[in-house]
């Protein structure tokens, strides 16, 4: 009877004749949407943008190898630094592997890595997609910098500008014009400024209480993204500090024996994402077409650090390489220290830098929060 289901189809390829019966072409158009829908289910959980290029400003948690080219110690471009990237390679990523510009893009769909500005040799299609000027021991105050002998913020936007140069030749005017205002910018800054410059050094605590000197560090930060968004930047990530005090180093400085968090310097930084925030939302306001997103990773790192066990980590005090107590950059080599077996079993990589899957896990929360407002 015509519209019956046949009892036989063929072996192996479809049986043409079978194929003649609607009820039969219907059945394999089933199976072959089924298999797609398997297929899709297990590609890559990736968000459609139409953001062209992911261009980078910052510090050591997103600087992927700029300061390799500069003279400073504040380096890793060397073992055991690069220990799981691709072919286990030290590229100057402060990281065991990728970093968050990497997973920013990566889940953008734009690229799988974001390259250094400095020391790289960038294609056509690198400029077109983005670049990250970040540089290790950056700050929003620029002494952060100088004390390191690292790349100002305002260093930074001077190779930005270069940048939209070498852009403008390669892809034409209109169609720089059009990847500026249209990419999205990340930032990621300001931890140096409070471990480093204000609880580290003396020399900010002789001219600013705390508090006082918060006000200035976000007037910095104020003055930066005013320029960025002169500059053509409109859509800009702005990631919050996370909560120092429990980052190993500091656990190491002013934990005591125990090595707990220390209680100042997360009240610090929990009033400098107060600041901070409440400064990008008046900016908004006045700069017309600003985006500028306030990222919150205080509370999503805080999280993983006090319930480690809850995100599949077995260790989130000290850092994989060496004690995990201090090393970092130079302290953190394959001549004088070793590492963790797993670094995937580590909320840190060293004394300072979440691994690459603690990188990976914080992103995806970012996505899941803010994904619709980075897009």
């Amino acid at each position: 009877m015509q519209g019956q289901f046949p009892t036989h189809c063929g072996s192996g390829m479809m049986d043409c004749k079978c194929l003649m019966k609607p009820t039969c072409t219907l059945f394999y158009l089933f199976l072959i949407s089924l298999e797609l829908f398997k297929v899709q289910s297990l590609a890559p959980n990736k968000t459609a943008s139409n953001v062209p290029a992911v261009i980078v400003f910052g510090d050591s948690i997103v600087d992927p190898g700029n300061n390799n080219e500069i003279e400073t110690l504040i380096k890793c471009n060397f073992p055991p630094y690069g220990k799981d990237f691709t072919k286990r390679i030290a590229t100057g990523r402060f990281c065991n592997g990728k970093i968050p510009s990497d997973f920013i893009a990566s889940q953008l769909g734009i690229k799988e890595l974001v390259p250094a500005y400095l020391g790289t040799k960038l294609t056509a299609q690198d400029l077109l997609t983005g670049v990250s000027f970040a540089s290790g021991g950056a700050g929003y105050d620029p002494l952060t910098a100088r004390l390191v002998s690292v790349l100002t913020m305002n260093d930074q936007l001077d190779l930005f500008k270069e940048y939209k140069e070498k852009l403008r030749k390669v892809a034409g005017e209109g169609k720089a014009n059009t990847t500026i205002s249209k990419s999205l910018y990340v930032v990621v800054t300001g931890t140096d400024d409070l471990a480093n410059t204000y609880f580290g050094t003396p020399f900010r605590r002789a001219e600013f209480n705390l508090p006082s000197y918060i006000n200035f560090t976000v007037d910095c930060a104020s003055s930066f993204y005013k320029e960025l968004y002169h500059l053509g930047a409109r859509k800009i990530a702005v990631v919050g500090v996370p909560p120092v005090g429990c980052v190993p180093s500091q656990r190491t400085i002013e934990g005591g024996l125990e090595r707990h968090c220390v209680p100042l310097y997360n009240q610090a930084a929990v009033m400098f994402n107060s600041k901070l925030s409440t400064e990008l939302d008046r900016l908004n306001k006045t700069l017309p077409g600003a985006q500028i997103v306030y990222i919150d990773i205080y509370t999503p790192l805080l999280d993983l650090i006090k319930r480690p066990f809850a995100y599949g980590f077995e260790e989130s005090t000290k850092g994989c390489c060496g004690t995990g107590y201090f090393e970092v950059t130079l302290a953190c080599n394959s001549l004088t220290t070793s590492t963790c077996e797993d670094a995937s079993k580590f909320v840190f990589w060293d004394s300072y830098h979440p691994t690459e899957r603690a990188y990976n896990i914080l992103i995806r929360g970012v996505f899941q929060r803010y994904g619709s407002l980075l897009n």
